[in-house]
């Protein structure tokens, strides 16, 4: 629904919406809901392209995995290779395949608390790292905005979260050991075997199975949270001034309003500043588990539902991070980021990311632009968070060309054939917008942009497949992103 349209009102119409809406979130946070897949198929977090694999291996022992590259060989069968499967272009499956389930290969397997270094298995999730680095007052550098994730599928994607110092996931990345498509097992560094090293970071699989990963992390220290309202207009100036131009502020996160009555005009940012007057023992206590699950979730729903919801819930969010002004958090905890409300599983629709890298001057402009597109496509855009990255010039399939602001946009659409053909329409008009500000985007989301696109924003493409067929001749390892952007080529 766009911002454009208005729906009705009136106390009663809301107070019975409300009471249907919390009814049916609890058939669906209890999981009762309708599934709209063939269970016989595999796909991903965005349910768009279901297909039929030939069956979901779990990754045990580095002997059962080589002997599986070994099988798929032999029986001229792909390998795509899945943590917890978020990713949303079909990364994580190919057709007639093998889906090698990672996540239960998930052990600690060294640590130097005076090194500051950790190795784990790919499938152990952010959480079983902050969990084991916890007790010794350190922290993880770089993770996405939750630590559901596995450590392997966030190296693969090369993610990014809220921290503003640290930049993307390589920069905390050591080394890892990667099974390559003909059996062998090689360390891989920036001094040994240092030429895959920047292509597996951000290759989405396509190399080989991530075995293991050795991070460096950061002191886990006590931050003060504080919230500021600025408006689109002068967030560029507010943020080299307020954020990166603050040495203590060590994370940001700011949103957007998709409401109606300030459409992609004002915003807020929370920041967390370092206080090194506050001692972490007083504060360091894991957060285990997240409040308000349900309430939040009926005030979501109505936030997909009417231009009335979204100015509700918009309103409420501001009242809410005003409320939080200096409310203490460790580091720990303050990438524990709170996610269960927004779960949704109705059949016929899904909630999808996509995200995009603009640079930091041509912030506003774009924002502008973005909003004339969005009004004229009448595209239900749920959420918007702005983060930062620092500019990576290492990886090869690099998003962060320049010092970028990330918006991760959340929308809400129908499934279907021709709901998907207009959505695909206009997330190609943002696509064009984003090229025009010399920006990116993410390749984790659906494939939605086009293959002319994908070469524009992306210029060493073909030195990435090119590497990719030299690795892996036989193609082994598939998914659909390379079917999809390696073209004809």
């Amino acid at each position: 629904m766009s911002p454009g349209k208005r729906a009705g009102s009136g106390s009663a119409v809301r107070a019975a919406a409300l009471v249907l809406l919390a009814v049916l979130c609890i058939r669906e946070y209890t999981g009762t809901g309708t599934p709209d897949q063939d269970p016989y198929l595999i796909t991903d977090y965005s349910r768009l392209h279901p297909v039929k694999v030939e069956r979901v291996a779990e990754g045990r022992e580095e002997e059962q995995l080589v002997k599986l590259l070994e099988e798929a060989k032999a029986k001229k069968l792909s390998i795509a290779i899945a943590g917890q499967r978020h990713s949303q272009g079909g990364h994580t499956y190919y057709k007639d395949g093998i889906v090698l389930d990672m996540t239960p290969y998930n052990r600690v397997l060294s640590f130097d608390p005076g090194a500051r270094t950790i190795r784990v298995q790919a499938g152990a999730t952010w959480k079983d790292v902050q969990d084991f680095v916890h007790p010794y007052g350190l922290a993880v550098k770089t993770m996405q905005s939750q630590n559901i994730f596995t450590v392997g599928g966030s190296v693969s994607i090369n993610a990014h979260g809220r921290d503003i110092r640290h930049g993307s996931m390589i920069s905390s990345v050591e080394s890892f050991r990667l099974l390559t498509a003909d059996g062998v097992i090689k360390e891989v560094s920036r001094t040994e075997n240092a030429d895959l090293f920047a292509y597996v970071l951000g290759g989405y699989g396509l190399f080989g199975v991530i075995l293991d990963v050795t991070l460096t992390l950061a002191e886990d220290e006590v931050y003060r949270m504080t919230t500021e309202a600025t408006r689109v207009e002068d967030f560029g100036a507010f943020f080299k001034e307020r954020v990166k131009g603050s040495p203590d502020v060590r994370m940001s996160i700011a949103r957007i309003s998709t409401a109606p009555e300030h459409f992609l005009t004002e915003m807020y940012a929370t920041l967390y500043t370092a206080d090194p007057s506050l001692k972490l023992a007083d504060y360091n206590r894991l957060q285990t588990k997240e409040y308000g699950v349900l309430p939040s979730k009926v005030l979501f729903h109505l936030n997909r539902s009417s231009n009335w919801g979204k100015n509700l819930f918009w309103s409420l969010q501001k009242n809410y991070f005003s409320y939080r002004q200096n409310e203490i958090v460790s580091r720990n905890n303050a990438m524990r980021s709170e996610s269960l409300f927004m779960e949704y599983r109705e059949a016929g629709k899904n909630d999808l990311l996509q995200e995009y890298f603009i640079p930091v001057d041509e912030f506003a402009n774009f924002v502008n632009r973005l909003r004339g597109v969005l009004l004229e496509e009448d595209l239900n855009l749920l959420n918007i968070t702005v983060r930062y990255v620092n500019r990576d010039e290492e990886a090869v399939l690099s998003y962060a060309q320049d010092d970028m602001l990330a918006l991760v946009c959340l929308f809400n659409t129908s499934l279907s054939e021709e709901a998907q053909s207009r959505f695909k329409a206009g997330i190609r008009r943002i696509i064009d917008e984003v090229i025009r500000s010399g920006g990116t985007y993410y390749l984790p989301y659906a494939a939605y942009p086009s293959v002319e696109q994908f070469r524009a924003v992306y210029p060493r493409h073909e030195q990435f497949f090119r590497k990719k067929d030299e690795v892996d001749p036989g193609h082994l390892f598939m998914n659909a992103f390379y079917e999809t952007y390696r073209g004809d080529k």
